[in-house]
């Protein structure tokens, strides 16, 4: 009896690239930045090393799209919401909602803590690194900032808005960072989400926690 044939079926090009970037993210995650060898990203990513250059140039090219991809998925993850049918329409909501989404699971998360850690190291000596992190933090900032200007506050002309958004963004970013490395510091009344959401419309001179959508926890999950 001829035994059966599984099927072939052959990867898109976007399949394979994106398993590679996940495999240097996950060896990045888990062993460091000094382990992420082609070897070991092709070796994770069930790919021959030679397939490696058909996606990237290099190793560095793949690791700096690795630190783009996680970053973009970060500030995809704190816009979730905004955009679905039933996205509420209050701008204070629209603004409670993303200050709570940036400051709760999936955002917040030791592993990707870890990694923003590995990659933030080479800030300071690549200038595509650099590059990469100026286009993100202005890409999240620039929701935040217009999120703000949505409110139509009082005297919150284009400079204070992208003052505050400076500001309330440094707020988000430090709780994210302790929230991420200390989970067991931040629940109940002492919660990341209710902290951020409350600091922020603080800030801003607004009850921003009575905004928030009755379905967002007021701590991190």
């Amino acid at each position: 009896m001829t035994p059966e044939r599984r099927p072939y079926r052959r990867e898109s090009e976007e399949t394979r690239r994106e398993a590679l970037i996940g495999a240097a993210l996950d060896i990045v995650a888990t062993e460091g930045p000094a382990q992420a060898t082609v070897r070991a990203i092709a070796d994770r990513a069930g790919v021959t090393p030679g397939l490696i250059r058909h996606y990237f140039t290099s190793k560095e090219e793949l690791v700096r799209t690795a630190y783009l991809t996680m970053m973009d998925r970060m500030t995809a993850d704190s816009r979730r919401g905004l955009d679905a049918a039933d996205a509420p329409v209050d701008p204070a909501a629209r603004l409670a909602l993303f200050v709570a989404n940036s400051l709760r699971a999936p955002v917040v998360d030791p592993q990707r803590l870890g990694l923003w850690a590995a990659f933030i190291q080479r800030i300071r000596h690549e200038s595509e690194m650099r590059d990469i992190h100026r286009h993100t933090y202005h890409r999240y900032r620039s929701i935040l900032e217009d999120l703000i200007r949505a409110l139509a506050l009082p005297g919150f002309d284009d400079r204070r808005c992208r003052e505050a958004a400076i500001t309330c963004n440094a707020v988000i970013d430090g709780l994210w960072m302790e929230s991420s490395a200390l989970p067991e510091e931040f629940s109940g009344e002492t919660g990341a989400v209710r902290i951020g959401v409350s600091a922020v419309g603080a800030l801003l001179g607004l009850d921003l926690a009575a905004a928030l959508p009755p379905e967002i926890p007021g701590d991190t999950e």
